[in-house]
């Protein structure tokens, strides 16, 4: 019983000195996991290990709220809201999705009722420490042929393409929207 008593004792006394021993320090979160904004509706990052930007990025990119409009078949767009916290710029210059063959960066420019959307030359840039807010009516990403239809809560995955050869995945959810009916510009159609 005495030795019983004695290699506890050996034992708890290890034990306690391996935890008090040991310091766990954490230089950022992981960015390779969906995360949640204040809305409560998830997030994206740019994937990297923890503590590190994203492969061949300036910094990680994060995603809020991303949706898609739901289509039966043709031309849709996806929003959500890309934030930078680095401190430097990050441009996106091309995207890829599982819900079309062809994808491309769009911004909508006029007013009124003469608004048009056309492919975003040079891409879209998110200046350092901001955001870029891609909503219906303005920037968005743009899908066409699309083939399969997108239903209310189902989710297209994308990839965006950095310039400094980085990449960005999320998934966005499918959401009934009815606005922003803009037209195309010529041979978009």
């Amino acid at each position: 019983m005495r030795i019983r008593h004695a290699l506890l004792a050996v034992v708890a006394t290890a034990a306690v000195a391996a935890c008090g021993g040991q310091q766990t320090t954490s230089t950022a979160p992981a960015n390779d996991a969906p995360t949640t904004a204040a809305s409560g509706a998830p997030t994206a990052a740019a994937t990297a290990p923890a503590g590190e930007a994203a492969p061949g990025s300036t910094g990680p990119l994060t995603i809020a709220d991303p949706w898609i409009k739901t289509t039966k078949s043709g031309m849709t767009a996806a929003f959500g809201t890309i934030a930078n916290p680095s401190s430097a710029p990050i441009t996106i210059v091309s995207a890829t999705s599982t819900g079309a063959p062809t994808v491309e960066l769009h911004e909508t420019v006029g007013e009124g009722t003469q608004m048009t959307m056309r492919p975003k030359q040079g891409g879209f840039t998110i200046p350092a420490g901001g955001k870029l807010e891609l909503k219906p009516g303005g920037d968005h990403i743009m899908l066409m042929d699309v083939t399969t239809p997108v239903k209310p809560g189902s989710e297209v995955g994308f990839t965006l393409k950095l310039k400094d050869g980085g990449t960005m995945e999320f998934k966005a959810v499918g959401k009934d929207f009815a606005g922003a009916n803009e037209k195309y510009q010529p041979g978009h159609e």
